[in-house]
């Protein structure tokens, strides 16, 4: 049984308009800007959305969690706004968004209207981090012997294939740009679990600030 339920997908940005249109066009989502300034995306369920979050800081170091898109064509996403860091490597493009961070994009014959891929997320050890998520989202835990990384498919509500660990030999030095947020019934739950607790609800935010065992950022909303 999960502790927690997918809830969103946030991405921090210096200029969230401009950030966010970016996202919503290689995305497939609709941009909305609310009267208070804040950026959102929307797609056809509420699980579809992206919250673009102002911050001050501009990109410094390698996103340690970043996105995988579907495309027809890399050069679909550069007219957008990217611009190429890697597209021979790998059988995949790796680009940099307008503000820096890295994406990779996966080109394909056809794709859907919404074109999230997974969500993939640096890591040292990917096999207990991977593991964790597993069971707090109620998802299903998936690896290969053939490959370093692990991944958690088919949790329930999640629109896109899933949350993929990937080894790394770099530590995390500062707050992730990516994050999501989840929903739950029993938040000392999470913390029994391993979660850490960042900042609690307060004044001025109606959800918890959290960090999984291996120090990644995530949102808890529903208690209380």
């Amino acid at each position: 049984m999960s502790i927690a339920r997918w809830q969103d997908l946030c991405v921090d940005a210096v200029d969230p308009r401009r950030l966010g249109g970016f996202w919503a066009g290689v995305l497939g989502l609709e941009l909305h800007e609310r009267e208070d300034g804040l950026v959102h995306l929307d797609g056809p369920t509420p699980q579809h959305r992206v919250w673009v979050n102002r911050v001050p800081e501009p990109v410094t170091v390698k996103q340690r969690v970043h996105l995988d898109v579907h495309t027809r064509s890399v050069d679909d996403v550069l007219a957008l706004g990217a611009t190429p860091l890697d597209t021979t490597s790998f059988r995949w493009q790796v680009l940099r968004d307008p503000e820096g961070g890295e994406l990779c994009t996966f080109e394909r014959p056809e794709v859907a209207s919404y074109r999230l891929y997974e969500v993939v997320v640096d890591c040292a050890d990917p096999e207990p981090v991977a593991r964790w998520w597993a069971e707090v989202l109620g998802g299903r835990l998936g690896h290969e012997h053939d490959v370093a990384w692990w991944w958690v498919e088919e949790v329930p509500g999640m629109p896109f294939d899933g949350l993929v660990f990937v080894p790394v030999e770099e530590p995390k030095t500062v707050k992730n740009r990516i994050h999501w947020d989840v929903q739950t019934d029993d938040l000392d739950a999470l913390v029994a679990h391993g979660a850490r607790v960042l900042r609690p609800r307060d004044d001025d935010i109606s959800w918890t600030v959290m960090a999984d065992p291996d120090g990644n950022e995530f949102c808890a909303f529903g208690v209380g």
